[in-house]
């Protein structure tokens, strides 16, 4: 059996004294893309920034491409492949989207960069045309919904191996949502990278990935098919309201 991509063994972790997540496993194999649910305070977000080293490691292990980088500080985690749109965007504001765009650009892990597979400007552009257009404004002058495309796209300069996103919908109109969606199925189905999607609205969780985690206080309380859950809606609210 392959070695997965990324792997959290008993992890508990928070901030400070604070813990938020409990004895939490997981693994995710590789260009594996998988959807986390749960209500708000749950701990979807600390995951993810668990992951990328943003939170206080009390106990348990994380790997990622064979190496643990439990202690490994957040640079060096994003030079190894991890890429992360958090929930706040945390583009560049007084930054041109350009600009915004060659920060984020790194060559792909363990190669020298130009590789085929490397996100380029025009492979960027493909998939955010609305960015091309925009590429001498301020990050401050954009929409939300070309906010949230910068980030995911500053995020792919980095040529990550695997992609976190915290919350990408939040906020945005309709047809916004309805147009990101498709930049995240693309992504899924074509760009070959893994990707760990918290999302608040389960129906587009569900939908997104075939593998579902639900979190509840800190621990998984469901990793299994998203369609077992599409089919059983009860099933579903129970779990996303376990505490409740």
């Amino acid at each position: 059996m392959a070695e997965p991509l990324l792997a959290l063994d008993a992890v508990t972790a928070g901030y400070g004294a604070t813990r938020v997540l409990e004895d939490l496993s997981l693994a995710l194999g590789d260009r594996e893309s998988v959807a986390v649910i749960g209500r708000n305070g749950v701990g979807k977000t600390t995951l993810l920034a668990t992951v990328m080293g943003h939170t206080t490691l009390h106990g348990g292990a994380i790997r990622f491409a064979g190496q643990d980088i439990s202690r490994l500080p957040v640079h060096r985690r994003a030079v190894a492949g991890i890429g992360y749109v958090p929930q706040e965007r945390e583009i560049f504001p007084s930054l041109t989207v350009r600009e915004n765009l060659e920060i984020g650009a790194r060559p792909s892990a363990g190669k020298g960069g130009g590789g085929a597979d490397d996100w380029t400007d025009a492979r960027i552009f493909a998939l955010f045309p609305q960015l091309e257009a925009r590429l001498g404004n301020d990050g401050n002058q954009l929409s939300g919904g070309e906010q949230q495309m910068l980030a995911i796209a500053r995020a792919l300069m980095a040529n990550p191996r695997i992609l976190l996103m915290d919350e990408p919908t939040e906020g945005l109109a309709p047809v916004i949502v309805e147009e990101l969606v498709r930049i995240l199925a693309a992504l899924r189905d074509e760009a070959g990278v893994a990707m760990v999607l918290v999302e608040q609205n389960s129906a587009i969780a569900l939908n997104f990935a075939e593998r579902t985690i639900v979190l509840d206080r800190g621990r998984v309380v469901y990793d299994g098919p998203s369609k077992a859950l599409q089919d059983d809606p009860e099933k579903l609210e129970r779990l996303v309201a376990v505490s409740g």
